[in-house]
């Protein structure tokens, strides 16, 4: 049993606050280089503050404050003549939206998205009144597929390869359904991973879907995957496919429904075949807020929280799946920052 921790003293307190603060600051730097290109051009080569100006038509001596900025905290590093270049592996996750490693799109969502929602929390807060995501347009759905990017690619490249027998069913021209697809992101890492399987998405948002055609068509495998708007477990054939997956979908569904969505993927479930879900876990306790795995989740639910969605907690996601047919436990792990994998199967 581990120690518990030691009261902290003032002085200790008001330094957290400083730290988040500066936290909140630096999430603000970084959106400033995201939308005026700086983490790209410095990717493409180091410059000086108005070498950099002159490339990206700003103003030098503004630009050479947020270069000194993010320099002390971390984000550049330059040589004595102030010449600037990116620090080791920022040009993958600020610079490269393609890389796996990118964050640029969850930075983004603080700015963004996060501070127009917590304005409306003081309202909300006393009428319980929510604006679903749904519905928000292409901006935001792009942002959203942005800040998910990694966990689309991971599901693909090493969740489901991992799934003991699924591999061979993708391989022999099984199939693959997204419960959630968004835009796409996964549909075309899926389909490049398993060449040999059809790749269907199912989501209820048109804006989305329209992304996430554009993205297949420009990937080149539009003819590979079907698209469907509405609720899956409606639209796809029952026992038709070999592996249902939700990523970052099953707390943005309503608990009241919830249970039929889930029960309604797992109709579309072979014999044999496998609930993948990759989702945050709420704590199931007080005691547990305070556990390391739950900072993300608690995070995310207070961000989404006038949209309307509720985080489950492990009890629930197992009651869910149960529920839905599964008798073995599911298989459970970490990934990332606070992310759950549960697989099921049958």
């Amino acid at each position: 049993m581990s120690e518990p921790s030691p009261t902290p003293t003032a002085d200790d307190q008001v330094a957290r606050i400083f730290e988040w603060r500066r936290g909140f600051n630096t999430i603000l730097l970084i959106d400033l280089g995201l939308e005026l290109g700086l983490f790209r051009a410095l990717a493409e080569s180091p410059g000086t503050a108005h070498e950099l100006a002159r490339r990206l038509s700003l103003h030098a001596p503004y630009l050479r404050t947020w270069l000194w900025t993010a320099h002390g905290m971390g984000l550049v590093d330059a040589d004595e003549a102030e010449c600037f270049r990116l620090a080791p592996y920022m040009d993958q996750i600020l610079a490269n939206a393609s890389h796996p490693r990118y964050l640029g799109g969850y930075v983004r969502l603080g700015p963004c998205v996060a501070a127009e929602d917590f304005s409306r929390c003081v309202e909300a807060f006393r009428t319980g009144h929510v604006v679903p995501f749904q519905g928000r347009g292409d901006r935001f759905a792009r942002l959203i597929a942005e800040a998910t990017w990694g966990l689309q690619i991971a599901t693909a490249r090493k969740i489901l390869p991992g799934v003991p027998g699924l591999q061979g069913r993708l391989d022999a021209g099984g199939t693959v359904l997204e419960v959630g697809c968004g835009t796409g992101n996964f549909l075309v890492q899926a389909a490049k991973a398993f060449p040999n399987a059809r790749i269907l998405g199912a989501d209820i948002d048109a804006d989305s879907l329209a992304v996430a055609r554009e993205r297949l068509a420009g990937a080149g495998v539009a003819d590979r995957v079907r698209l469907v708007e509405g609720d899956a477990g409606q639209l796809v054939e029952p026992a038709s496919v070999d592996a249902v997956v939700m990523i970052e979908v099953l707390h943005e569904i309503s608990p009241g429904i919830r249970g039929a969505v889930v029960n309604g993927a797992a109709r579309t479930l072979k014999a044999g075949g496998a609930f993948v879900i990759v989702d945050e876990t709420y704590p199931s306790t007080l005691a547990d807020s305070r556990l390391p795995e739950y900072r993300f989740p608690l995070q995310t639910g207070i961000e989404e929280l006038t949209w309307g969605n509720v985080l489950p907690t492990r009890e629930e996601q197992e009651a869910l799946l149960r529920d839905a047919g599964f008798a073995a436990p599911a298989q459970r792990a970490l990934i990332g920052e606070g992310f759950t994998v549960l697989v099921a199967t049958r």
